[in-house]
């Protein structure tokens, strides 16, 4: 018996502006450093820590070590935003950089982590030199 229904035409596979892909990165980026920090809870003797005021290697918490934290946290959630409306030129710079840095915290604060920390993290890295390799080689539009 032969069958009648036609051959499956190829799925479409639609071409994915640079911004877009530059936000998913950082949103994917936030999502891992979030589930890190939450995971991390779980840590024997982090809770009991937190409670006596001591923020692992950064020591005693103090206004001063929530506010560079602080900083350091929003400027991956506010580049899913301005991945999107920054001028492509500027846009490349910001991300390029903001890329590196970011893959550099990773590799510093990593040793002598545990190795869900040190799994996110590997992610993490992949995932900003993802972004610093989409900025560099952000394509020209023709004249």
């Amino acid at each position: 018996m032969m069958s009648t229904k036609e051959p499956a035409l190829p799925l479409e596979d639609a071409k994915i502006p640079v911004k877009i892909k530059l936000s998913a990165l950082w949103t994917s980026l936030m999502l891992c450093y979030v589930y890190g920090d939450y995971f991390g809870l779980y840590r024997p003797g982090k809770l009991e820590a937190m409670i006596n005021g001591k923020m692992g290697p950064l020591g005693s918490i103090t206004q001063n070590v929530l506010i560079g934290t602080s900083v350091m946290m929003a400027i991956p959630a506010l580049m899913v935003f301005l991945a999107l409306v920054m001028k492509p030129a500027l846009s490349r710079w910001v991300n390029g950089t903001l890329g590196l840095a970011y893959a550099a915290i990773m590799v510093l604060t990593m040793p002598g982590a545990w190795r869900f920390y040190q799994l996110l993290g590997v992610i993490e890295i992949l995932l900003s030199l993802t972004i610093l390799g989409l900025a560099v080689k952000w394509p020209r539009s023709a004249r």
